[in-house]
């Protein structure tokens, strides 16, 4: 069934909306407004990776503690933020995208005035409860305030404040850090959120469809919650219990049930969650695969770029930062370029080419070895963004854009619960790809080099570190026998890299054939029923 025999309340309906007086309710300080918002979520992405030694060191942290002020904020944003977009369709966009937003600033100020790893890992669980309010509201927004002949150029614009606050993290985080403190690092989304509720209150105009859901599914928001917290905690912990052990496959099963049982009962409940009539729309089912998919490669492949950078390079965090530049400019200049295309082509033919762009540009990263020069880099770090900006355009288009008004919160949920679905699988499966082909390299690169046998219990321990490009060197060892396993290890390193790009470049290419899938939305027209430009 095509996305154009969508059950009955997929028909075009628009908003009940006040009309904007002056600048309130104007679609472009809309945008400017939300962009705000975004880019707390987006930055804080990748800029507290950054600060993470600091916190260790200052507050005396044990690994796992660290690693959960990453995963405590990860969980929480992802298995919200559907239900969130359901809060937004219940009460409103601009009420909880300010909620999302005072949220968000308070517990970035609160983690900055912790003193205990525990109080940091509790509020960095609030802020990505709060991130997954303001985040689908901002879509919600864009969707109700933009009429359909300019909600990709919205989008475009939108999905390039994201692809900048993200590779503008490292950065930041690298400059704060070493020139202010770790604390500066969340203290930053204060003011930001300051300006961004300010310009909420005073220019946002609610929209509410006619046919929004006036109960709440709360058995659906209980399974959909427990499935989406069993999948990407298996996926994070994939890397330390490894994928056949028996703590992960419970998990991963648990998450089959829970979706099982969550699509039964959505399917017999008057109000679901999430109406399941929205996927027999073939076009928002393939914008959905697609953004997994463009997820996985993405991020899972670039989580292996910084430990190059770093570790094989020996660039600083922010050196490093410098260097992502070009696919930071071309995800910025691509964007709303896309934005434009897709409204005058549609989003078929741009996301199909631009998946392949992606794939090739993957492959050509997968080619780089350990002495390759900043030029070679940036041309694929370039390729890269010119492919992936469209992407996120043209998918976000086309499931915000094809399910109905009244779900546009959901939809919007859902995109970011893809996203958020595709970098965690490809970090988990990418990384065990990683694993393996350093299990199975590093012992004969070991050998051939002639360098002495490692003792017992040592190998593990080599590989761990292999894994993310360092160099297994035991203290006092003599300068020519440690020049020798840094190069086995850089060697071992780039060819797993290299590995993992060609997986992800696989993955785009499958992608691109799901892009075919895709069409305009059907609903787009409903967006600005009643807003004056």
């Amino acid at each position: 069934m095509t996305s154009s025999t969508t059950v009955a309340d997929s028909a075009p309906e628009p908003p009940i909306a006040e009309a904007p007086k002056g600048l309130r309710g104007h679609p472009w300080l809309t945008l400017l407004t939300v962009a705000l918002g975004v880019t707390m979520v987006a930055l804080d992405g990748t800029i507290v990776a950054i600060a993470n030694p600091a916190i260790q060191k200052d507050l005396g942290a044990s690994l796992a503690e660290v690693q959960w002020i990453t995963n405590g904020y990860l969980l929480a944003l992802a298995v919200a933020l559907i239900t969130a977009g359901k809060l937004g369709d219940r009460f409103g966009h601009r009420q909880t995208f300010l909620i999302g937003v005072v949220g968000f600033a308070l517990s970035s100020a609160a983690i900055g005035f912790s003193g205990e790893v525990s109080l940091v890992v509790a509020f960095r669980v609030l802020q990505g409860l709060c991130g997954a309010l303001l985040m689908p509201a901002a879509l919600g927004l864009l969707r109700a305030t933009f009429p359909a002949e300019k909600l990709n150029m919205a989008i475009g614009i939108w999905g390039a404040v994201i692809g900048a606050s993200t590779a503008a993290g490292p950065i930041v985080g690298g400059l704060l850090v070493e020139h202010v403190n770790w604390q500066s690092v969340f203290f930053i989304n204060a003011p930001v959120g300051v300006l961004a509720v300010v310009l909420g209150l005073l220019l946002l105009v609610d929209h509410r469809a006619e046919k929004a859901p006036r109960s709440f599914d709360i058995p659906g928001i209980v399974l959909l919650s427990g499935a989406m917290f069993c999948l990407i905690w298996a996926l994070i912990k994939a890397a330390d219990w490894h994928w056949g052990d028996q703590r992960t496959l419970l998990f991963l099963g648990l998450a089959a049930v829970c979706f099982a049982v969550f699509v039964f009962w959505e399917g017999r409940t008057p109000e679901p969650l999430l109406p399941l009539s929205m996927f027999r729309s073939v076009a928002l089912s393939a914008g959905s695969v697609l953004m997994v998919l463009m997820a996985f490669g993405f991020m899972g492949g670039l989580f292996f770029v910084t430990f190059y950078l770093q570790n094989v390079h020996g660039l600083s965090p922010v050196d490093s930062g410098l260097r992502l530049l070009p696919l930071t400019a071309t995800m910025i200049i691509a964007s709303p370029l896309a934005g434009a295309l897709i409204t005058k082509f549609g989003p078929r033919l741009p996301l199909v080419i631009s998946m392949v762009i992606t794939a090739v540009s993957m492959f050509g990263l997968s080619r780089l070895d350990v002495d390759s020069g900043s030029v070679e880099m940036s041309v694929w770090f370039a390729l890269l963004g010119l492919g992936l900006g469209p992407v996120m355009v043209g998918a976000t288009e086309v499931i915000v854009g094809n399910a109905p008004i009244q779900h546009a919160g959901v939809a919007g949920g859902l995109q970011q619960a893809a996203m958020q679905v595709g970098g965690s699988l490809g970090t988990a499966v990418l990384g065990a790809v990683m694993a393996g082909k350093v299990d199975d390299t590093l012992p004969e690169k070991w050998a051939g080099a002639g360098l002495p046998p490692m003792p017992e219990g040592a190998a593990s321990k080599a590989s761990d570190a292999v894994e993310v490009g360092i160099a297994p060197v035991p203290k006092g060892t003599q300068p020519e026998i440690a020049a020798k396993i840094t190069a086995v290890a850089h060697d071992t390193f780039v060819s797993g890299m290299g590995l993992a790009f060609t997986v992800a470049a696989v993955v785009s290419a499958v992608a691109a054939l799901v892009a075919g899938f895709t069409k305009r939305g059907d609903n787009a027209e409903a967006a600005g029923g009643a807003v004056h430009i």
